[in-house]
């Protein structure tokens, strides 16, 4: 013999919740993504807390190459390689001399035009060998088969 239900029902059978039925929860859970911030940073006038945008892992580094790809300011600090010129003209002469800064601003403008050539020519190197990812050999062999004239 079994023992009754405590409700008093049939042989101890379990009654299952209508699956077509929807209840709302008593309290809702909060997401782990949105925890909730202080008022004063990051939320809108609603109150509604700003989620910060997640990126899949390399879409950020597509979405820079993007961006400098259709910039066209320097990409080098200009006061460092300012210094950096005027070091290396002190090497080869000896004497300080002054530079207009239209002068350093075109010599920065050669010297970024030519690093970016470099680049390229060493990407395809690195996509010739079946690679993603850049290595010195590949800037090597990119500047060997430039040849000495575009050093």
């Amino acid at each position: 013999m079994s023992t009754p239900s405590p409700s008093g029902k049939g042989k101890g059978r379990v009654k299952q919740p209508n699956p077509t039925k929807r209840q709302a929860p008593s309290t809702p859970v909060p997401s782990a993504r949105r925890q909730s911030t202080p008022s004063s940073a990051g939320s809108t006038q609603s109150g509604t807390p700003v989620v910060k945008r997640r990126y899949k892992p390399g879409n950020k580094a597509l979405l820079e190459i993007r961006r400098y790809q259709k910039s066209t300011e320097l990409l080098l600090r200009k006061l460092p390689f300012a210094r950096l010129v005027r070091e290396i003209q002190m090497n080869f002469s000896g004497h300080q001399f002054r530079w207009q800064s239209s002068a350093l601003l075109a010599l920065q403008e050669a010297a970024e035009a030519h690093l970016i050539r470099i680049f390229e020519d060493a990407t395809l190197c690195s996509i010739q060998a079946k690679r993603v990812t850049l290595m010195v050999k590949d800037i090597q062999l990119a500047r060997r088969i430039r040849g000495r004239e575009h050093e």
